[in-house]
């Protein structure tokens, strides 16, 4: 392999890491944010809220609030966010679940994803359907390819009928 080609494979692996950190993060609305931290050098310390709805069941949000990591590290996107998140989810329209969801075959399937680190991390939130109570659950967490952490949050939407 020639110099040029050792080059031009390093550059598309770099620019598909990127491709993959930003779509990542195309899935939430930003809502706002307030500093919990001031840094002297780079952005704040931060609690993101972000909002985004569930790609296969319209009617339903999910509000997210998530730590982000300032500073210099934090700004040039090196940092690794904490696991700290929440999640609150709410009908905001007619519900109608697919099948597929109502066979439960797609228990568990991640609705968001969100790189908290340059490598290895992520904040997900994967949906649930409990069919005896006809509620869609919810659930946000860390993972981590070595290490995830067990902090997490729920949020339930009983499915009722629309009323406008």
């Amino acid at each position: 392999m020639n110099y040029f080609h050792k080059k031009n494979s390093v550059c598309m692996a770099f620019v598909t890491v990127i491709a993959m950190l930003v779509s990542s993060s195309l899935y939430a609305e930003v809502i706002g944010s307030v500093s919990t931290k001031i840094k002297i050098m780079g952005a704040n310390d931060k609690i993101v809220v972000e909002a985004f709805d569930d790609p296969l069941i319209p009617g339903a949000t999910c509000h997210l609030s998530r730590a982000k990591t300032g500073g210099m590290s934090g700004s040039l996107g090196l940092a690794e966010d904490t696991s700290d998140a929440s999640i609150a989810c709410r009908q905001t329209g007619p519900i109608s679940l697919p099948s597929k969801i109502k066979s439960g075959k797609f228990d568990g399937q991640e609705v968001f994803k969100k790189s908290t680190s340059i490598l290895f991390k992520s904040l997900q939130v994967v949906r649930f359907y409990d069919a005896r109570r006809n509620t869609l659950i919810y659930l946000s967490y860390s993972d981590k390819l070595v290490d995830g952490s067990p902090k997490n949050s729920i949020s339930t939407i009983p499915v009722m009928p629309w009323r406008q």
